[in-house]
């Protein structure tokens, strides 16, 4: 992230220009609720502006969920928190926009610097620590801290990313044996979908900790399966770590989440071993070092000009200071003028009157025709009213006769040889399918999924099924067409996946996961004419020759025919 097309990416072709009156610049990235662009409040400040996916938006659940985390996040206040500038739940699609913070992110830095020193790291975790405190004391659990949610400011950290976060006590985000969250940075109780408190976020604030002092992930990195193993059933290695910092992460990953440390006592802790520089305000300095230098951000989108048209006539332009009057006409020649222009608007009336009685005619006629052409579809023997004299009357009558059966009145050749399915009638118009969208459905070797209700079934009898086999693990289905999409443009919709299913396939109700990840989109088509896409968010198929330990979890969405 060392120039602005690394950050600032272009607006591609299916990218809006403008949401709710704000211009946007730039893209700043994409996730699993949505894209992210870079757009400016009226008086010039940078904000981040995340849309949600359409199919997420057509889900009156997640619009539920969504608003009361918006309710929830307007009362956010920290120094170390990007503020809820504006949202709009309601909207189409939902929206909301936070402050904009120049910098990377945490991963972003450590992958391109390495490891942050032990300073570096204690005024990161006192930061974060603090921002915890504010996002807690509105009743809200994160629930997803980790290093790429944290930028890096020149001033201090930024806690960002409240998309999935859910104020505590509300409904669960999930359904039953799901869990919300980054494999890498979750707590034991949240990996085996147990009960989520703020103590949650302090084991993901130690983990990211680790991460920043080791340049990866404390737990290992690889399959998700294989890392949920080890957070649930093994102890941390703190030996890697800095010896100065291995007691506050070890107590922010006590296993049993009431013997870990307060966010209060983490901020102290840091404070003491920071010393001097801590009173002296000395963070920026650090920063500074860490994320470079600043990054410029492209300036506020102009709104477009309003195109003026000049008046078609205008009066006699008068002096100014540095005109010389010319001399005034003779009355004579005033008097010759004033009947010239007479006889030029009398001319220019009575060839408008003449051009608009030609497209009166034309007008009326081509009505007349539509009449025709509706009777003759509808085998109505009733002609619609003429215009008489018309010169297409008797070519009118003759189609309209041809296009219907004299004996039955039952639509027949037009006069032309066409079907009485023309691409333009209305009666051949075929509605545009509505999406569905069913977020984290859990697929494993004992559930499958249906196009029909309930989605998902406790059995293998549904439309969509998960097998490993003795080469890896694969989606299958006795019922649909299953496709993976490659591409590197996240975002698919109907219209990819109607070409994606195009042409053969010799295997086409099986597809083998070995190539597929978090992120990856499987387009599925039913022999009803459905089509779902399903978007991969969790896949640990690591351990496939164990029974009952793999699986997948991927949003849904399904398109029915109308």
């Amino acid at each position: 992230m060392n120039n602005a097309t690394e950050v600032f990416q272009p607006l591609q072709a299916d990218d809006p220009h403008e949401v709710a009156g704000y211009r946007l610049a730039a893209r700043l990235g994409a996730g699993g609720m949505g894209r992210v662009y870079l757009s400016h409040t009226p008086g010039g400040r940078p904000v981040a502006l995340k849309v949600v996916r359409p199919e997420l938006a057509d889900d009156p659940d997640f619009r539920r969920r969504f608003g009361r985390e918006i309710k929830a996040a307007r009362r956010v206040r920290g120094a170390y928190t990007a503020e809820l500038l504006d949202a709009d739940p309601d909207a189409v699609p939902p929206w909301l926009a936070t402050v904009y913070v120049p910098g990377p992110s945490l991963a972003e830095a450590v992958g391109r610097r390495g490891p942050l020193p032990v300073p570096a790291v204690l005024w990161l975790v006192a930061g974060v620590a603090e921002a915890l405190q504010a996002v807690h004391a509105e009743g809200i659990v994160h629930r997803d801290l980790k290093p790429s949610n944290v930028l890096l400011a020149s001033d201090g950290p930024r806690v960002i990313d409240f998309g999935i976060s859910l104020a505590a006590g509300l409904t669960a985000h999930t359904a039953t044996g799901t869990a919300v969250g980054t494999p890498q940075f979750m707590a034991p109780e949240q990996a085996t979908a147990g009960a989520v408190t703020t103590a949650t976020d302090v084991f993901a604030l130690g983990q990211t900790a680790a991460f920043a002092a080791l340049g990866e992930p404390l737990y290992g990195d690889g399959p998700s399966v294989g890392v949920l193993y080890r957070i649930v059933h093994s102890e941390p290695d703190l030996a890697l770590l800095p010896e100065q910092l291995r007691p506050l992460i070890a107590r922010c990953l006590a296993r049993d989440p009431a013997e870990r440390a307060d966010l209060a006592e983490v901020v102290d802790w840091c404070r003491q071993r920071l010393g001097r520089d801590a009173d002296a305000g000395g963070g920026p300095a650090v920063w500074r070092e860490i994320t470079g230098p600043e990054v410029p951000v492209p300036a506020p989108v102009p709104a477009p000009t309003p195109v003026h048209t000049p008046p078609l006539l205008a009066g006699p332009p008068q002096p100014g200071p540095l005109q010389v009057a010319r001399p005034q006409p003779a009355a004579d020649d005033v008097r010759r003028s004033r009947r010239r222009r007479a006889a030029l608007v009398t001319a220019l009336v009575t060839t408008g009157a003449l051009v608009l009685g030609g497209l009166t005619w034309t007008v009326l006629e081509a009505a007349d025709r539509i009449r025709e052409r509706e009777a003759a579809a509808s085998g109505s023997s009733t002609p619609g009213p003429k215009s008489s004299g018309g010169p297409s009357a008797s070519a009118a009558g003759a189609g309209a006769g041809a296009g219907a059966d004299s004996e039955t009145g039952s639509e027949g050749a037009g006069a032309e040889g066409g079907s009485g399915d023309e691409p333009d009638s209305p009666s051949a118009a075929a509605g545009t399918p509505r999406p569905e969208a069913h977020v984290q459905q859990w697929l494993d070797e004992k559930t499958s999924l249906s196009f029909e209700e309930p989605l998902r079934r406790e059995n293998r009898k549904g439309d969509i099924r998960f097998h490993c086999k003795q080469v890896g693990c694969a989606l299958e289905s006795d019922t649909s067409e299953i496709r993976l999409l490659y591409t590197d443009k996240p975002g698919a919709g109907l219209d990819t996946c109607r070409v994606a299913l195009t042409g053969k396939n010799p295997d086409p109700g099986s597809l083998p996961l070995a190539a597929v990840a978090a992120g990856s989109e499987i387009c599925v088509k039913h022999p009803s004419g459905a089509i779902a896409l399903l978007v991969i968010q969790v896949k640990s198929t690591a351990l496939w020759d164990t029974p009952g330990i793999s699986f997948i979890t991927a949003d849904m969405t399904i398109w029915r025919e109308t």
